[in-house]
């Protein structure tokens, strides 16, 4: 049987569809995210390489929720990019419930890694590339957020905010480039290179099953969000006021 996605495109079948996929995004989320942060606090070795002994388990959180925010601004710019190309209005609204689940993992990956560095360097900030252009995609996230509101015109704010959002997507190769940089002489930090290929088996596992965790988790809130914004942009529709949730 074949199904035709293309008519999930509009806002009424869209908020049916994710309506019956958020529980079971949330079910996987929770077990994930259980599964990889047990494994990660208490079946990872108590000390790695450089000394680093019980705090380099921050990372299960940090590492997850970085490599999310830069993954969620790009999906925020593709379906941006979407509602520009072809005028969709689910797409704005995809775009914009992705914004929030963005912000939030920029935050915790700030928080996580400034824990991190009062641990491990003995200051909370320092003003080097790796973390300076993740608190400036902070930054871009938060002016996507803050430019539709600023607009009261739903279309006006989703292409303006779009136009912002494919700007500040420079911002991510950036931070990847920081991290990842092949002359540490050249990008010399506090903040250490990515290690993904050096680290322990069960380690890189817990990391990566937290982080699929996460990816759960942003889909579950994303769709929870998109619904939300079309129940407000569709009110006054008849599809809408039709809704048992609604009528309740």
């Amino acid at each position: 049987m074949k199904i035709n996605w293309f008519k999930y495109a509009a806002p009424m079948t869209f908020y049916s569809l994710a309506g019956r996929l958020i529980p079971l995004f949330w079910i996987a989320a929770i077990v994930l995210t259980t599964v990889g942060l047990y494994w990660g606090f208490f079946k990872t070795p108590d000390t790695i390489g450089n000394g680093m002994k019980e705090y380099y388990r921050i990372i299960f959180v940090h590492v997850a929720s970085a490599w999310m925010a830069m993954w969620l601004y790009g999906v925020m710019v593709f379906w941006a990019l979407i509602g520009v190309i072809f005028n969709t209005r689910l797409s704005y609204m995809l775009a914009s419930a992705t914004s929030i689940t963005g912000t939030v993992m920029t935050i915790i990956a700030l928080i996580s890694g400034a824990i991190w560095g009062k641990t491990s360097w003995g200051t909370w900030w320092d003003w080097d590339p790796k973390l300076t252009t993740f608190l400036i995609l902070l930054f871009v996230y938060v002016g996507y957020i803050a430019l539709q509101s600023a607009i009261d015109d739903t279309r006006r704010s989703d292409k303006a905010s779009a136009l912002l959002a494919l700007v500040g997507l420079a911002i991510v190769p950036i931070i990847y480039y920081a991290v990842n940089c092949p002359d540490p002489n050249q990008c010399a930090s506090l903040h250490q290179e990515s290690s993904l290929k050096r680290v322990e088996s069960n380690i890189l596992i817990a990391m990566l099953v937290t982080t699929l965790g996460f990816w759960m988790y942003s889909f579950a809130t994303i769709l929870m969000r998109t619904r939300n914004i079309i129940l407000e942009r569709e009110r006054k529709t008849s599809w809408v006021s039709n809704l048992p949730e609604v009528k309740s």
